[in-house]
């Protein structure tokens, strides 16, 4: 038996850039301006994450909850100007990697409804087996929780599963988890560290599966 669990912002789609631009409209709002490098440290951790730490770097006096509420207005605000943008290949990708026999999830930071609504234009119900959110998991990557309970579901050991990141703190927890990594990189996005992964790919259509396969699996 063979698992795939994907990352979903910065893998599947090209949301990073919204996430980033929320994060500094709402930071403006409260009178303090930040840069991408400020927000970057937070790509692939959980909105309460986020917002815990930028409460206590600014001394904003709010809450995780209504910040991320706040931010994810201009997210859609964002997305519904620009529309989701989605990777080159990820749709034949899931096409791959289901005709040679893998179980697929997404195990992503993001809420539910985000995950949910990316799938649905993606048109890509069909391939998933599980969708995991970052709300169902107490700790944020790199803690390994979120993969750790993902390959639960999906009813395999965690050496069975094979994970695509974009983000160090990602790559770290799917490691921690004793996952084989993938690190997909995108070059318009100042580069993370990604020394820990396993293998890199700079698109979708460079995976070679039966290479994979033999790899991870040894067949």
């Amino acid at each position: 038996m063979k698992a795939f669990i994907f990352d979903m912002d910065g893998v599947i789609i090209d949301s990073e850039k919204y996430y980033a631009l929320a994060i500094q409209r709402v930071v403006n709002d409260y009178g303090h301006e930040v840069d991408q490098e400020y927000t970057n440290q937070f790509i692939g951790t959980t909105n309460t994450y986020t917002w815990t730490r930028i409460i206590k770097d600014f001394q904003i006096d709010s809450t995780p909850a209504e910040l991320t509420e706040k931010m994810m207005a201009y997210k859609e605000q964002l997305d519904e100007e620009h529309g989701l943008i989605f990777y080159p290949g990820i749709l034949d990708l899931l096409k791959r990697l289901k005709s040679h026999g893998f179980r697929l999830a997404i195990a992503s930071s993001s809420g539910m409804k985000e995950i949910q609504q990316t799938v649905d234009v993606l048109d890509a119900q069909d391939y998933f087996d599980f969708l995991v959110s970052g709300e169902e998991i107490n700790l944020s990557k790199p803690d390994p929780g979120i993969y750790l309970h993902t390959a639960k579901l999906l009813e395999m050991k965690p050496s069975q599963c094979i994970v695509i990141e974009d983000s160090h703190n990602g790559a770290r927890a799917a490691k921690a988890a004793g996952m084989y990594c993938i690190g997909y990189i995108d070059t318009q996005y100042p580069a993370q560290d990604l020394s820990i992964v396993d293998q890199k790919i700079y698109h979708h259509d460079d995976l070679d599966l039966e290479q994979l396969i033999q790899t991870v699996y040894g067949e």
